[in-house]
């Protein structure tokens, strides 16, 4: 298992591009891994034949774990399995039953779909059995079962192309290009033909399946520990009135229809001029020393099926409006299909995660260490407030700043979002300096 990225510390195997027996040239794509934030292509390291797989799609190995061994036609490979059998040899875990809630220990139970049936002991975790329309049972991946899940397939439909008949990503790829994804907007739908079929029947505990967690969620749970108990953090909170912002955005939409210009895209840069003029908080802590950023290197959350990225916009106070538009909308676009480039998601100085667009007014984020700060942006709405002596409704938002009480202080915080209230309620200060 190759590192792929610089926080990588194990791969998840999503697919094998060669099968055993297949000829291999170096540098020819061998497979496909999930890392911790992206999927990308494993290359092999030599010239042969893929002689033996040794881990299945779906299955995740540490870094310098032996997933494949590529040889001669004809070489003994014997010794070299022996070798790699003897190192795997460990004592198995005795499997989870299912005649009890798991303790708070043990991973977190996922609800499954209705056809979904209680593994017998001996089944695997590593793919979860499913009824078959002949009554015989059906093997899929981990990941296939939650793209299936999240998609609404059914999976009784489906034909395994994986070995045995497994169902794999591919399988779910093909059918989502069949029977197109329900937009986020539609209704949600909370019956389906097989709950009122079994509206009657009396069940005992639910059935579910454990599917091993993906490294971008494993990362995500490592960084979080690391954050919030050992970083002292504390929050300051700013009601913002947005009406000019949100009139500078419709202006310039009005004006350059192709920049689809965002409140969050004028938040960005309104935020990357506000680090740069205090650059105590365009920091981060480095254990012996504090550094600090010359540039706005503004990490910008977004939600994947998988968990949170953060690609960063590098920068940001170079860059104008309509080209921090279209990069926000790249960047997100390739961080939603595990495109991106590690470089392109680490290194960022300061992040912004804005959940105004779910309905939410005002939260705090948890910071991405090693940096000094987030900004977490609530929902931009229309609200009755007193101006001049009378009450009027204006566009208002609020915004919570998390800090790292090692880097920032409570009056530097404060400092900080007092500048960036400036600016939003009189954006024209963006083109005078």
């Amino acid at each position: 298992m190759p590192k792929l990225s610089p926080t990588m510390e194990e791969g998840q195997l999503s697919r094998w591009l060669k099968k055993e027996g297949d000829k291999v040239a170096m540098g020819e794509p061998l497979a496909e891994i999930d890392t911790d934030k992206a999927t990308m292509e494993m290359q092999a390291l030599s010239n042969g034949v893929l002689r033996k797989i040794l881990i299945n799609e779906g299955d995740s190995a540490p870094l310098g774990q032996p997933i494949a061994i590529i040889g001669e036609p004809d070489e003994d490979i014997s010794a070299l399995l022996k070798s790699v059998e003897k190192k795997d040899a460990q004592p198995a875990t005795p499997p989870a039953t299912k005649e009890s809630e798991p303790s708070e220990s043990e991973s977190e139970p996922v609800s499954a779909p209705s056809e979904v049936t209680t593994p017998t002991p001996g089944e695997q975790s590593t793919q979860a059995a499913q009824p078959s329309g002949d009554g015989g049972r059906q093997l899929i991946s981990p990941i296939a079962a939650r793209m299936a899940a999240d998609a609404g397939i059914s999976l009784s439909s489906l034909q395994g192309s994986g070995p045995g008949g497994r169902i794999v990503k591919r399988d779910i790829e093909a059918a989502m290009t069949e029977k197109p994804r329900a937009k986020s907007g539609s209704p949600l739908r909370l019956g389906s033909p097989a709950m009122a079929a079994n509206k009657e029947a009396v069940h005992g505990p639910s059935a579910y399946r454990d599917e091993p967690v993906t490294e971008m969620r494993r990362t995500i749970a490592r960084r979080l520990v690391t954050s919030l108990g050992p970083v002292p953090h504390f929050f300051l909170t700013s009601e913002i009135d947005m009406e000019r912002a949100a009139d500078l955005r419709g202006a310039i939409n009005e004006l350059y229809p192709d920049t689809k210009l965002s409140i969050n895209d004028v938040i960005i840069k309104v935020t990357a001029a506000a680090l740069i003029a205090h650059p105590q908080v365009n920091a981060s802590f480095q254990d012996k020393t504090i550094r600090y950023y010359e540039h706005a290197d503004i990490g910008v959350a977004v939600a994947t099926e998988n968990g949170l990225i953060t690609p960063v916009v590098r920068s940001a106070d170079l860059k104008s409006l309509p080209e921090i538009a279209g990069e926000v909308r790249e960047l997100a676009g390739r961080a939603r299909s595990r495109k991106l480039k590690p470089e392109e998601y680490t290194g960022a100085s300061f992040s912004i995660s804005n959940l105004g667009m779910f309905g939410i007014d005002e939260f705090t984020a948890v910071i991405n260490p090693p940096e000094g700060a987030i900004l977490a942006v609530g929902a931009m709405a229309p609200k009755a407030v007193a101006k001049d002596g009378a009450v009027v409704v204006r566009q208002t938002m609020r915004v919570t700043m998390s800090c790292d009480h090692r880097v920032i202080d409570g009056a530097t915080g404060a400092q900080f979002l007092q500048t960036l209230k400036q600016i939003l309620e009189n954006p024209l200060y963006l083109f005078l300096s």
